[in-house]
């Protein structure tokens, strides 16, 4: 182990989890509702047992073939892994099997195939339904920038929330680039909105999760109700 390394992320760690708590006070909220989930796409196996080794069982991970191989190396280590990034078609067996969460769910089609792989695996699927709310080109997920046009999510929806062998335990979505925090506010609190008229909707439904804030921006996402921070940068730095 790079001994200055380790060091340096104990001491990101350290900060963060300070970091969270403050602003979990300062939100009067209890920091023990918000999860952490350490972002380690492109970075070696063995920042990933840092990690582990200093309690950060979470990690999250976008691309597939990287995950895998960090599941396999790493399997002694009883990490919960949970995919961030894109589901790319015909890779949906290997998600079901090998992930705790999914975060990225963004069409009927990818939760269909997820529901019956995970069915396959005598289990239940947590995922997060990722949605834009800020109409950027490149973002992933439902069209919900717009909340007058909520209503038309509803029909597809309830197909998903009817999947056996998926359990939807909240929202997800990822702020626009900015230098500046607090100009991802709006979008987290667009996000909420979207959880609470969607919660309206589907009563039956528990989605209490956001997961929502990364590196530049968890501390907006806390006051605006995140239940799950995606942080990378902060913690292991830049990729």
């Amino acid at each position: 182990m790079d001994t200055d390394q380790a060091e340096n992320i104990r001491q990101n760690i350290e900060l963060v989890l300070e970091r969270i708590h403050n602003s979990a006070i300062n939100s009067g909220r209890d920091s023990k509702d918000i999860a952490l989930v350490a972002v380690t796409k492109q970075k070696p196996a063995s920042v990933v047992k840092i990690l582990s080794d200093f309690g950060i069982k979470r990690i999250a991970e976008s691309y597939l073939k990287e995950a895998l191989f960090k599941i396999e190396l790493l399997r002694e280590f009883q990490i919960e892994w949970h995919m961030i990034g894109t589901i790319q078609r015909g890779k949906e067996k290997e998600i079901a099997a090998k992930f705790a969460e999914v975060h990225s769910l963004e069409s009927i089609e990818t939760a269909s195939k997820l529901d019956k792989f995970a069915k396959l695996n005598n289990r239940c699927l947590p995922v997060y339904l990722e949605f834009n709310v800020s109409g950027e080109e490149t973002k992933h997920g439902w069209n919900a920038w717009n909340d007058t046009k909520w209503s038309g999510l509803v029909p597809e929806l309830r197909e998903i929330f009817g999947l056996s062998n998926i359990e939807v335990k909240g929202l997800m979505t990822m702020a626009p680039f900015s230098n500046n925090p607090q100009n991802a506010r709006p979008y987290f609190r667009r996000l909420r909105k979207l959880r609470d008229y969607l919660s309206r909707e589907f009563p039956r439904s528990n989605l209490q999760g956001l997961s929502m804030g990364m590196s530049g921006d968890f501390e907006v996402a806390i006051e605006e109700g995140a239940t799950v921070l995606r942080i990378g940068s902060a913690l292991v730095g830049p990729r």
